[in-house]
């Protein structure tokens, strides 16, 4: 089945960790199936029966879209339709209005929702399978960042109690060398003990005696000693901090590996070209963009559609003569974080998106707002390239600035080839 038009059954499926709620309904809105299966093999055979003893013509409606349940649910041949739970929760108050939850009313709910409504939603298709796992790679790889910067924290935290001077001589705490130092010199004393040709000889073999920098690190290496705390204090938390040091250490090969994993993927993809072109996109923030974005050009028919998935869109509220803006909360935050980056690098590489941000900065604009409204602009870019499969091509863009008179043009003259 791939349309809507030959849908007979309505299917709300209210899915769990070890089970599945399930509630199907005909066209006039009767209750034609109502289960319960669990999450094993013998229960999606049971789901598999039920569909092939309905007949063909079965759509369901889910709160997600992707993950194990969405495909064993596109693999038992059915269109599948997600739905936002904000969306889910206002159709069950549509439906119980008293209040009442239980995860069979969430799913007659939604099960009703697509029999009435469901001719305008879009139903998922089937993914590409290395798009899937870019996704998954890089979202996986945020997730180790975030710990990397959590343990990070607190190594910091615990070097301030007892070893201050280890803050003041490394700025860059992302850096291995700087828990190299705590693993090779885990207190003052033993920095000390140590002497200058040990601290000379470390700073050499870790590339970190540029003129600049040494000096200022061997003053500070040299009065380390000075502000010390009580042995027990000092014990304690040199071994926290050297714990944390080698935690760092492991998390940061496994962040390295996935990095390798992730490039390798991208450069296997046909779209690689098209996101590597990106300003400020680089080898980091474009398999982000990609395995979020996809390559299912029918998925976003609009650049507005884009724009909303990622947050960059504002919402609108207008009653009477009241009108408001805010700032949009139900996106997919993953590619709204991919954006937000994005936009901020690509300040440092293009000439436009810095002069943009610079004039909404000028008009009072948050860091935040501004990079809002630059990703806004970006992804209306990105969204004909990714549709015409075109690398991005500065040239072709200040044309088409200069064909639409835009505005940024009169901020930058030097933008305009015209004005040379």
């Amino acid at each position: 089945m791939s349309s809507w038009e030959e849908v007979n059954y309505y299917t709300g499926f209210d899915w769990a960790k070890d089970h599945h709620d399930i509630v199907i309904v005909d066209g006039v809105g009767r209750i034609v199936a109502d289960f319960q299966i669990e999450h094993t093999d013998q229960g999606w055979q049971r789901w598999r029966e039920q569909v092939a003893a309905l007949g063909p013509g079965v759509a369901v409606c889910v709160e997600t879209n992707q993950g194990i349940v969405v495909e064993k649910l596109l693999e038992s041949g059915v269109l599948v339709y997600p739905i936002s739970p904000v969306s889910a929760k206002a159709y069950r108050q549509r439906k119980v209005p008293s209040g009442n939850k239980t995860d069979r009313v969430d799913a007659w709910s939604v099960a009703d929702a697509l029999r009435v409504d469901g001719h305008g939603w879009k139903a998922l298709a089937k993914e590409d399978p290395l798009v899937a796992e870019l996704r998954l790679l890089c979202r996986d790889e945020v997730a180790l960042i975030a710990e990397r910067t959590a343990l990070i924290n607190q190594l910091q935290s615990a070097l301030h109690e007892y070893y201050p001077a280890t803050l003041e001589a490394f700025e860059d705490w992302t850096l291995p060398a700087a828990w190299a130092f705590i693993e090779a010199f885990p207190t003052p004393q033993a920095l000390e003990a140590a002497g200058k040709r040990r601290w000379e000889k470390f700073l050499h073999s870790h590339k970190l005696a540029r003129p600049e920098t040494y000096q200022k690190r061997m003053e500070i290496f040299a009065r380390a000693s000075e502000f010390v705390s009580g042995q027990a204090l000092s014990r304690a938390k040199s071994r926290l901090a050297l714990a944390r040091a080698r935690m760092l250490h492991t998390l940061q090969n496994q962040i390295d590996a996935y990095r390798a994993e992730i490039e390798k993927l991208f450069a296997q993809h046909p779209d690689h070209e098209l996101f590597g072109s990106l300003p400020g996109a680089g080898p980091k923030i474009a398999p982000r963009l990609l395995g979020e974005i996809g390559s299912d050009r029918s998925r976003f028919e609009h650049f507005s559609g884009l724009q909303c998935v990622a947050g960059t869109a504002p919402v609108s509220y207008q009653s009477g003569q009241i009108y408001k803006v805010y700032l949009r909360r139900h996106c997919s935050k993953p590619l709204r974080y991919a954006v937000h980056l994005w936009a901020d690098l690509s300040r440092r590489s293009c000439l436009w998106a810095a002069v943009y941000y610079e004039a909404l900065r000028q008009r009072g604009k948050s860091h935040a707002c501004a990079l809002r409204c630059l990703g806004q602009r970006w992804l209306k870019i990105l969204w004909k390239m990714w549709q015409t499969r075109t690398p991005y091509n500065p040239e072709l863009h200040s044309r088409n600035q200069i064909k639409h008179g835009s505005w940024v043009l009169r901020l930058e003259p030097s933008l305009n080839p015209t004005s040379l």
